[in-house]
């Protein structure tokens, strides 16, 4: 799955498949429910009341929704203050997907694109949710949205989507 994307913001085209900005939280370190991982004091706080930037949080619940935390990543989406950014919405739509959710996980990617409806990810991500209920149509017409924001076939979260469409694993 496209995993790209900049956050708080940005990540409208980004095609970037790495999480990057791993100093936020190291890949070993998975905090427990609730709590975050702290550069500053190099160990895990509460998130509520961890000093952290909403990029830190945000980065820090992307990297762990991407890795499968989903419950971990809903907490710490939780605690980024403002509730109004595209990607924080995508990825906490995208862990409550995960989870087994899809319809809520869709809802959160309709307000995130009702923001920024040129967020490739959630569109990607969109798609997929249509894929695994069923909605093929409404998977193809994200598809095509896609390609357009990528300007072209080959970028991952094309590529991703349209493997979930023909019903292949994404490579």
């Amino acid at each position: 799955m496209g995993g790209g994307g900049g956050g708080m913001g940005g990540g409208s085209s980004s095609s970037s498949s790495s999480g990057g900005n791993s100093h936020f939280m190291p890949s070993n370190q998975v905090c427990k429910r609730g709590l975050v991982f702290s550069q500053r004091v190099q160990h895990c706080v509460k998130a509520r009341s961890s000093g952290l930037t909403d990029q830190e949080l945000f980065q820090q619940g992307r990297q762990l929704a991407l890795a499968g935390y989903h419950d971990n990543a809903l907490d710490v989406l939780d605690a980024v203050q403002n509730k109004q950014d595209a990607m924080v919405l995508t990825y906490i739509g995208y862990s409550h997907r995960k989870k087994g959710d899809t319809d809520l996980g869709i809802g959160y990617y309709k307000q995130a694109l009702a923001i920024d409806p040129n967020n490739v990810n959630t569109h990607e991500y969109l798609g997929e949710g249509y894929v695994s209920i069923g909605r093929i149509q409404l998977a193809k017409d994200e598809l095509v949205i896609v390609q357009k924001l990528c300007g072209n076939t080959t970028c991952e979260q094309f590529e991703d989507l349209e493997a979930a469409v023909a019903g292949r694993p994404a490579e």
